[in-house]
């Protein structure tokens, strides 16, 4: 038989999504490794480590290609140091795997790298859409000073790879407080990839690119 349709509804400041049937958090303490300020995020940790920086909820029909996994992301304000709050970040295990975002309230920016290391850097905001394309690394930052809720869609057979972005000492940019605003600086603990890693990114997928 062939599934049933169904209708969901987001609430755009909380991110609450109706009929989700996966949920899961980041917690302060979980995000090691993550900042540059290293003695900031232990001072951070020891002080509220339990404080969930970002929540998501999904519905997920069949792992099966052809199905599409769609669900919330809502992320609180904060930094650390000079860097704002951001998720951990990824590439699809199958890294030819597409990724859409909306913004549904809040402020924020997609990072995104490719497996080379060349990194651009979009303007989330309400009503805006992003089109994560394939093999593209991709990291959503809050730069607001109130909670970022965004929507995503992505294919239910993508998965996530997140040891990409650890082999490499982090995302290639890291993205800081410049006054009122942001910057995009190098991140200097970055190693680019070697040749064969980068053709091994591309050799990853089950249907011609």
């Amino acid at each position: 038989m062939i599934p049933n349709p169904t209708s969901h509804c987001i609430d755009p400041l909380s991110g609450q999504l109706t009929g989700a049937t996966g949920h899961y958090s980041k917690k302060l303490s979980a995000m090691a490794g993550l900042y540059a300020d290293e003695a900031r995020f232990a001072q951070a940790v020891e002080q509220g480590g339990d404080a969930i920086i970002y929540k998501v909820s999904d519905v997920r029909p069949a792992a099966v290609h052809g199905d599409l996994i769609f669900g919330t992301t809502f992320m609180e304000p904060g930094r650390i140091g000079n860097e704002f709050f951001m998720t951990r970040g990824h590439i699809h295990a199958k890294a030819n795997r597409p990724e859409t975002y909306y913004g549904e309230s809040g402020q924020g920016l997609m990072l995104l790298e490719s497996p080379e290391g060349a990194t651009r850097v979009l303007e989330v905001l309400p009503r805006q859409m992003i089109y994560v394309p394939p093999f593209w690394i991709h990291r959503s930052v809050n730069i607001g000073a109130v909670p970022l809720v965004l929507s995503f869609c992505y294919p239910s057979d993508s998965g996530q790879d997140y040891s990409i972005i650890e082999r490499s000492g982090g995302m290639a940019s890291r993205i800081l407080v410049d006054g009122s605003g942001w910057k995009e600086v190098p991140n200097s603990s970055y190693r680019p990839r070697e040749t064969a890693e980068i053709a091994q990114v591309y050799e990853t997928g089950d249907y011609e690119q």
